[in-house]
């Protein structure tokens, strides 16, 4: 059975860090985990409440909720190694 990840990803608008953490997010995704995430995109201007239910202390702010542990990277994501290992993602040979 393959594992579904749950992936939400905090942004404060559609400033120029959180538009590279969303596009750099999706290319992970599509490369190692195709067809078995979901993303959800919140952002905080819209709706500030959903800060605190994460913990999120900066943006943007990716939070991995399925498959457990819960992980937060924070950043731009530009890191692809340390995203992947932040999400225990093996990368494919």
């Amino acid at each position: 059975m393959s594992k579904k990840y749950e992936l939400r990803l905090y942004v404060a608008g559609k400033t120029l860090k959180s538009v590279t953490a969303l596009n750099n997010l999706k290319q992970y995704c599509e490369e190692h985990l195709k067809g078995e995430y979901v993303i959800e995109v919140i952002d905080l201007l819209e709706q500030p409440q959903l800060a605190e239910g994460d913990q999120i202390l900066a943006i943007p702010t990716l939070v991995k909720k399925v498959p457990e542990p819960v992980r937060k990277i924070i950043g731009d994501l530009s890191n692809q190694e340390k995203v992947l290992v932040g999400l225990d993602i093996r990368p494919k040979l």
